[in-house]
């Protein structure tokens, strides 16, 4: 089968294109034939530089061509979408825990980009982040694909969102899925307008995808008993100062929600939890993925350069 394989780089992502074995499902996994898969940032910047290159696509969406020992409650022919191994590719092979039925609103390249950004916005803003209607959220760069998930989410829960952007045009855009604020911004200088926005309140949840430039600014932001989650870096800050007594005294909750030293015991158990709480709203019409634009199995490096270009708003999907 074809399948791309992907080496992180200080120039950007070295792809080549390769002809290998199909895989075989083990115990506990499902093989499917990739229909579409989608791209994450972190895979694109994660790993050293100059490494050994390895398959590429940590989600995808597919038909059920094979089931693993063991595995129950999933036929040949389902369409499924979730994490997997090496998602470029004609066929990939998921952990049956951690696959998700394909809600029937959605194409394939919606379903290809639901899974790991709409599980891990679950995390933050359900799961750990507690937000409640008529909360606020704040989000720094809020175009990404976490980030649109996340304010979609948001106005689904019943909170207003505050969103941050060096760009007023993907603001502009992210106003008609209900953005309440939109900040043109790529700096930690938003405190006046947040306080504004909020009436000297601040914020309850805070999801920064930029990273350790923002990181003080946030904490400043939240109003009491304010929750604040780490998601992305993208300014390659990984540190940042802390202000013990504004942590303290406004009793603040911070926290990580990367999957990386989880069990896939654990993973499955959030991913259950997500189809039970989040998936109806993809049934029923509420929530659909912001695809920004698809491209072809073939142009996977011209995918991966729009990516690291940062001109799209939500995902980008490649069709197999």
């Amino acid at each position: 089968m074809k399948a791309y394989w992907i080496s992180p780089g200080p120039a950007g992502t070295a792809v080549e294109l390769r002809e290998t074995a199909a895989p075989e499902p083990k115990a506990g996994e499902i093989l499917v034939r990739v229909r579409a898969a989608s791209l994450n940032r972190g895979e694109l910047a994660g790993g050293a530089h100059g490494g050994a290159p390895k398959p590429g696509g940590g989600e995808c969406a597919g038909e059920v061509v094979e089931v693993g020992d063991g595995v129950t409650g999933v036929s040949v022919g389902a369409r499924m979408m979730g994490r997997c191994g090496g998602g470029f590719a004609e066929l990939a092979v998921m952990d049956a825990r951690e696959a998700l039925r394909v809600p029937e609103r959605l194409t394939w390249e919606d379903a290809a980009a639901t899974p790991l950004t709409f599980i891990v916005v679950y995390d933050m803003l359900i799961a750990q982040g507690r937000l409640a209607a008529g909360q606020w959220l704040l989000v720094t760069g809020v175009s990404s694909g976490v980030g649109v998930a996340a304010l979609q989410t948001a106005k689904v829960l019943g909170a207003r969102v505050i969103g941050t952007s060096g760009s007023a045009d993907k603001l502009a855009r992210l106003e008609k899925l209900g953005l309440d604020v939109g900040l043109r911004t790529r700096a930690g200088d938003f405190h006046d307008a947040v306080m504004k926005a909020t009436e000297g309140k601040g914020v309850n949840l805070v999801v920064n995808n930029v990273g350790g430039s923002m990181f003080a600014e946030c904490v400043k932001i939240l109003a009491f008993e304010g929750r604040l989650a780490t998601v992305g870096h993208l300014d390659h800050v990984l540190s940042a100062p802390l202000d013990l007594e504004a942590l303290h005294r406004k009793r603040l909750t911070v926290f990580g929600v990367s999957n990386r030293l989880r069990t896939a015991a654990q993973r499955a158990e959030t991913v259950r939890a997500f189809a039970r709480d989040v998936l109806p709203y993809f049934d029923d019409g509420r929530l659909r993925p912001l695809v920004d634009r698809v491209f072809g199995f073939d142009e996977l490096p011209k995918a991966i350069a729009f990516m690291e270009s940062d001109a799209q708003v939500g995902k980008i999907v490649v069709r197999v």
